[in-house]
């Protein structure tokens, strides 16, 4: 298997749709081991549309390069209230990526 499975959480904020489900947001990642790049991304935002635009926001960057651009990006793209949830999710799931390295 060249890729790793990369797993990072955050609470969310109250009065979100997917807070009725749970209260933490759930980021994962697929990296490939060699490069650090995140070929695949997924969430628990309540919609599909927005699962897709995250996973479209962040694939592509490579986890060796730390996280600053695709929290940038982020910042940038994503303008609902889950935006602190989900670079706190993407900040966990690097932190757990460098435990691996």
């Amino acid at each position: 298997m060249n890729t790793l499975f990369v797993a990072g959480h955050s609470k969310l904020p109250t009065g979100m749709a997917a807070n009725h489900i749970s209260e933490s947001l759930t980021l994962t990642l697929e990296v490939d081991k060699k490069y650090g790049v995140i070929v695949d991304a997924s969430c628990t935002l309540a919609t599909d549309h927005g699962r897709e635009f995250i996973k479209s926001l962040l694939k592509g960057y490579s986890l060796k390069e730390g996280t600053d651009e695709p929290v940038a990006r982020l910042k940038e793209g994503y303008l609902g209230k889950a935006g602190n949830a989900l670079e706190a999710a993407l900040k966990d799931s690097y932190k757990q990526y460098q435990l691996h390295q």
